[in-house]
Order: structure tokens, then sequence, then C-alpha cells
């Protein structure tokens, strides 16, 4: 079974408690989850293979660790997951970035695909798929079943917030998945919606209604 990280981070901490807030500004809000993916990213981070590489200092040659060769793929699921990207890319800018279109069918709260382009290797990649929500489970499951379809194997999935019931989904379909929580909420409503969150996230981002 993936592993579960809930982050206790002060900075963190903050950063989500700004995003809740109803008044927080478009702009601000972009930043704030900019700065949390960077955040977040470090420690998702972790245990990246390294090899060891001889180079030569001023002083001496030393034999250091780098990352080994081509080693991550940034996946949002759009449009939302695009505003944890450029953190992710701050910390990694050689990683390569596919993208996954679902949305949220009203009705039935199922996830529907509408764009999916990856890496030709991304079957090389520890893939780190990347959303702000987890809320039902559907799209993140539904957004892992298509990147395994197009041969991905090694797969993160980072979230900001997260409701009980969208873990629960996403460990039964996806039990090979760890998976990299700010904040992890109280239960979701009748429309789907994580409570307390932060409302959608992709109209915070975007400034759309």
């Amino acid at each position: 079974m993936g592993k579960i990280f809930v982050f206790d981070h002060p900075l963190i901490q903050h950063k989500v408690a700004m995003l809740r807030d109803k008044d927080t500004t478009t702009k601000d809000f972009r930043e704030l989850v900019n700065e949390i993916g960077l955040l977040m990213g470090y420690e998702a981070t972790r245990d990246l293979p390294l090899e060891e590489h001889e180079i030569e200092t001023p002083i001496a040659k030393t034999t250091v660790h780098m990352l080994s060769g081509e080693t991550v793929a940034i996946v949002p699921i759009l449009r939302a997951g695009l505003g944890l990207v450029d953190g992710m890319l701050a910390l990694i800018p050689n990683a390569k970035v596919g993208h996954i279109g679902l949305y949220r069918d009203p009705e039935t709260h199922k996830p529907v695909e509408y764009y999916c382009k990856m890496p030709e290797d991304i079957d090389k990649r520890r893939i780190f798929v990347v959303d702000p929500m987890l809320a039902t489970g559907g799209s993140a499951s539904a957004a892992i079943d298509f990147i395994k379809q197009r041969g991905g194997k090694d797969i993160v999935f980072m979230c900001l917030i997260a409701a009980p019931e969208g873990i629960k989904e996403l460990q039964k379909n996806h039990p090979d998945v760890d998976i990299f929580i700010a904040a992890k909420d109280d239960h979701l409503n009748e429309d789907a919606y994580i409570v307390p969150g932060l409302g959608d996230a992709g109209d915070r981002l975007y400034g759309t209604k």
C-alpha cells in the first residue's frame, strides 16, 4: 500500500490557511498555490534516485551525488493542477510536463476525459500527478489510469486539500501510489465539495465563476 504523507510544516499550514480565506484575491491565491507546490515538492522528491559523478572543485577532485538520468515528469490535472506546476519546475527545471484534461460531470460527479498528452519516455520517469483538490477521488483515479495505460509506472499524487473519501477511493483504485497532502479535511458535502475546503480551486486560481 502506498504511503500517505500529510504535511505539518508551519509554512505550509500558514499558506493553506490563507488559501482557505474567501477574501484572498486571485493574485494572492495563485501565488500561494505556487509556493505550496514548491514546499511540498521539496519533501515529495526526497527519495529521487541519485548517482555518483566525479567533478573538480576549485580545490580538488571529488565524488558528488546528482539526480540520475531523466528522472521526473509533472502531470497536472487540468485546469486547476496547472497552478502547482511552476513551483515544482522551480525545483526540477529539467522535468517534463504532461497534461490530462478532465472535468467532473455535475450530475454524476464522474470524471470525463477531454485531453491527455504524456512525454514519450513517461515509462522511465517518476511521475508527479498534481491537482489542488482530492475530493471524491474519481478524477485522480481516472488520471492515473490514463497514465498507466500509456506506460507510466512510478506515480505519486500530490494535492493541497484532501477529503477522507477521496483518499480512500484513490488508495482502493491505485494502492501502489503514494499520496502527499497539504491538509486533510473533514468530509464531502452533498455537492461533493470538500468541507471546510477552499471552494473551487480552478475558479479561484483563474478568477472565473
